[in-house]
């Protein structure tokens, strides 16, 4: 069996949220069963020679509408995987990779149309047997390999419905999309082009990244307008949860961290504790130390957190937070960051950073709204870090609160009892107290970090879904 595994970003190379993540570590333990191949546009930011990326001599032309688009293919390999990378000025020449602090990029529906075509003529050059697409960017893809290699059996993994890739009417005509697939039941969606919607509907199946996910996009609360599409197509919808790179996140051995540690030597975590207040200009380095590491956007419920922040900076802990999205939510946070000595506020993504900041934490607030999966309560139980969760999607199918004795799930933290600023306060206070309790923390703390977060059950799942398909012809 021979995959190909598309997608818009792939951890080292292009990362703005977990998709690049996943992009990196899902294929890393499929290939130790099958054989894999990554492919993903060369942006224009990404570093060829720091990479080792080299030409290859394959080369072809894409029409979309009236134009004609010359495509050079390059080749990297990293951490075992192969990636191809698929290269076009219009489709790479922007320096990142969806939109800057204006809002997305215009022509992001040829840019990414133009990707999802590539991806066929990929898939017939190097003769896979499975394309696995991930997210709207990739969407197309679905309904062009029917047209041109209709043997190839396609799977379709949303990663999050909240981005579907909603363009005008016309963008049917640039793209050179017959009009008969500008229907409701194919890819119109209220008069414009729905990409994430070709996907559900041409593909042989359709993954999400949790199985609570799975469930509750069947519904109008977390559907975002295509919960009737997906209940049409329900049987050929599987939540398959995500796991992490155990390799990458370990902080036995991760290079990020000045004191390494594992669940026997818990000392030098309160090592990294220390370093990272200092760094963070927190006097108190003995108060808990809160974490916040994501998009700075209402899905991740920095709403929620604004709202109780005055209330939760009189308390005896420390909190930083690191993300980046929204600026007027940056700014307001900066401004408090401003008037309290234990709280800051980092706006912008670093990867080491983020590691120092899992050693160091001893609690992770994740108040999603919602949350397919969610990698970073994974990250956080691998660091001895509890999560505080609103249990949505992939937290529901990974962390139990600790009062929980009936629930089998591995992973423990502290689980808000309502979503909004009251229930995380209390969820924070609770955590305050459990902090006080020494030795039961730190038991869970080990029983945590115990836990398999691995790829290696979602790999299982993923192979067995390509069997069946590839069986089906």
């Amino acid at each position: 069996m021979k995959l190909l595994f598309a997608a818009a970003e792939i951890y080292p190379y292009a990362k703005t949220g977990g998709l690049a993540d996943v992009a990196q570590a899902l294929p890393k333990a499929l290939s130790e069963k099958i054989e894999v191949c990554s492919v993903m546009p060369l942006y224009d930011f990404i570093d060829r020679d720091a990479f080792n990326i080299s030409p290859l001599e394959e080369s072809f032309r894409v029409t979309l509408g009236d134009t004609i688009h010359q495509i050079t293919l390059y080749y990297g390999f990293n951490q075992g995987i192969e990636t191809l990378f698929v290269y076009e000025p219009m489709l790479c020449g922007r320096p990142s990779p969806y939109g800057d602090e204006r809002g997305d990029y215009p022509e992001n529906d040829l840019r990414f149309g133009l990707f999802s075509k590539a991806l066929v003529i990929v898939a017939r050059l190097y003769a896979v047997d499975i394309l696995h697409l991930n997210d709207w960017h990739t969407a197309l893809a679905a309904i062009w390999s029917r047209e041109m290699l209709p043997d190839l059996r396609t799977v379709f993994t949303i990663h999050n419905l909240a981005f579907q890739g909603i363009f005008p009417r016309e963008s049917m005509q640039r793209l050179g999309l017959d009009h008969t697939y500008f229907k409701p039941e194919s890819i119109e969606f209220w008069g414009q082009v729905n990409y994430m919607k070709a996907g559900i509907v041409y593909s042989d199946i359709v993954t999400t990244v949790s199985p609570r996910y799975a469930q509750e996009i069947l519904q109008p609360d977390f559907g975002f307008g295509l919960d009737g599409l997906l209940r049409a197509y329900h049987h050929k919808l599987f939540g398959i949860l995500n796991g992490i790179d155990t390799l990458f996140f370990d902080p036995e051995h991760d290079p990020a961290l000045l004191h390494r540690y594992n669940s026997s030597s818990l000392q030098a975590k309160k090592l990294n504790k220390d370093l990272l207040c200092e760094r963070h200009g927190f006097k108190q380095s003995d108060h808990p130390l809160f974490i916040f590491i994501g998009r700075f956007t209402q899905q991740k419920g920095l709403d929620i957190i604004t709202e109780a922040l005055p209330g939760l900076l009189k308390m005896k802990l420390n909190l930083a937070i690191i993300g980046e999205g929204e600026r007027e939510m940056a700014t307001a946070l900066q401004n408090a960051a401003q008037h309290h000595k234990n709280f800051s506020v980092y706006f912008g993504y670093e990867e080491t950073l983020s590691h120092q900041m899992y050693a160091a934490a001893d609690f992770l607030l994740m108040p999603s709204s919602f949350e397919p999966c969610g990698l970073n309560q994974l990250i956080a139980l691998r660091y001895g870090t509890l999560p505080i969760v609103h249990r949505v999607g992939g937290l529901y199918d990974t962390i139990r609160d600790r009062g929980d004795k009936v629930s089998k799930l591995c992973g423990q933290g502290i689980a808000m009892k309502t979503f909004d600023s009251d229930g995380l306060t209390k969820a924070v206070r609770r955590a305050l107290t459990l902090h006080k309790s020494t030795k039961t923390l730190e038991k869970i703390v080990k029983s945590n970090m115990q836990c398999d977060v691995s790829f290696q059950k979602s790999a299982d799942a993923y192979l067995n879904r390509y069997k069946e398909i590839l069986k089906s012809d």
